[in-house]
């Protein structure tokens, strides 16, 4: 029995990046043996164990036959007979298809290294095609090594699993599982011009696909092409480090340009509803959480408005932020103020300028969420107001802290 770090470990080692885990692979060994070494049981699919000391994940090395369309279509085999050569060459990619022994001497069947070095994402065999999941963790990679190129073989045969329905047999949790990842990735919208170009993005998000070759103004989108714009947007949220709410709410934003009649191009008249919607669809289907999808609709909605929030007046913003639920969800609102400054940033030539829609907003929301509630409805019912004129009462006290916030003089009416 002998036991090998592998994959992911002994890439990021090399690349001299830091080894969050270790994942390791047992050769000639039968799960008995693994059990009277002490090792715990926890595969459900094939035999992986817990080390007793580290708790670390041990695999027996094993091959794999596709018997069915789909990522779920394999049976495995184990056996102490199974070489380590052999697990290496089931798994996608050649920089994940290595492995250390105990001396830490390097097990390098199919050029792992040689490609980490070239910067080249590459497959290790054709048994790639069997997978269709391998098409998303590629394109995730993509994501995270920003400066990697996918081999020409490579892109060519995962445009051959497209073609032959192979995508098609993914399951909405498993795409969310690896988009969602990729979304949180350094330059996440790599992962998303690999799916386009192998043709997946067509198959698995076509209104985000439909976005390329659309234009709009150039003189509020210098980079003209919508899908060119959502990218940028993606990357900038990245670089200011928002969450995945916030990311996914980006990609979803202008959806609806996709859907505007060429004709009318490159105006995009009341895109902000059709995004809406065409977001709660995309989310739906991919089975995203609820807190993504909900911040996804009201970008989408509401991001128009809030870039013009420094021409509203004390009453048109309490008016957006009320549509926007601010006082009873704040934290959701930053976070569709940071989606829409990741929008406005992300244009070519307006990366670094400042976004004052933002803090202006905020500061109209603290100023209401300051005012204490409770006297003012009770001054309210004391002069015989009930429901909701109570809470008029409470809405114009808001509106005159915003409006003093704002230095704004509040007209009658």
């Amino acid at each position: 029995m002998k036991a090998y770090v592998v994959g992911g470990a002994v890439r990021d080692a090399l690349l001299q990046r830091p080894v969050n885990d270790r994942d390791w692979v047992v050769v000639g060994a039968t799960p008995a043996e693994m059990i009277a070494a002490g090792y715990t049981p926890v595969g459900a699919d094939f035999p992986v164990f817990l080390h007793p000391q580290t708790h670390e994940e041990y695999a027996l090395a094993r091959t794999e036959r596709k018997t069915a369309p789909g990522y779920k279509g394999f049976v495995f085999h184990t056996s102490p007979e199974v070489t380590l050569a052999e697990d290496l060459a089931r798994r996608d990619l050649t920089i994940n298809a290595m492995a250390r022994d105990d001396d830490g001497a390097l097990v390098d069947p199919f050029n792992g290294q040689r490609d980490l070095q070239q910067r080249v994402l590459r497959h290790v065999g054709e048994a790639f095609a069997e997978d269709p999941v391998r098409i998303l963790r590629l394109a995730r990679f993509a994501a995270r090594f920003d400066d990697f190129t996918v081999a020409p073989e490579t892109e060519a045969l995962m445009q051959q699993m497209v073609t032959a329905g192979e995508v098609d047999a993914l399951v909405p949790e498993r795409v969310w599982q690896e988009v969602s990842r990729g979304l949180m990735e350094s330059k996440p919208s790599r992962m998303f011009e690999v799916l386009r170009r192998c043709g997946a993005l067509a198959r698995l998000m076509p209104e985000l696909d439909r976005l390329w070759g659309v234009p709009q103004p150039p003189a509020h989108h210098p980079e003209v092409d919508t899908g060119v714009h959502v990218m940028l947007v993606l990357d900038m949220a990245a670089q200011m480090a928002a969450p995945l709410t916030v990311r996914f709410a980006c990609l979803c934003h202008d959806l609806g340009k996709g859907t505007t009649p060429p004709e009318e191009w490159p105006r995009h008249l009341a895109h902000e509803a059709r995004s809406e919607d065409l977001a709660r669809e995309l989310a739906l289907r991919l089975k995203a959480p609820t807190e993504c999808s909900e911040l996804a609709q009201l970008v989408a909605r509401e991001h128009t408005n809030i870039h013009r929030a420094t021409e509203f007046n004390a009453r048109a913003l309490m008016r957006l932020i009320e549509r926007s639920d601010a006082f009873r969800r704040p934290q959701r609102f930053k976070e569709a103020l940071q989606a829409c400054e990741a929008d406005a940033r992300g244009r070519t030539g307006f990366q670094d300028r400042p976004y004052p829609s933002g803090p202006r907003l905020l500061k109209a929301v603290d100023a209401a969420m300051a005012l204490p509630t409770k006297p003012i409805a009770s001054g309210a019912m004391a002069k015989g107001a009930q429901g909701p004129a109570v809470a008029e009462a409470i809405r114009l006290a808001r509106l005159q802290a915003v409006a003093q916030a704002l230095d704004e003089h509040l007209d009658e009416g």
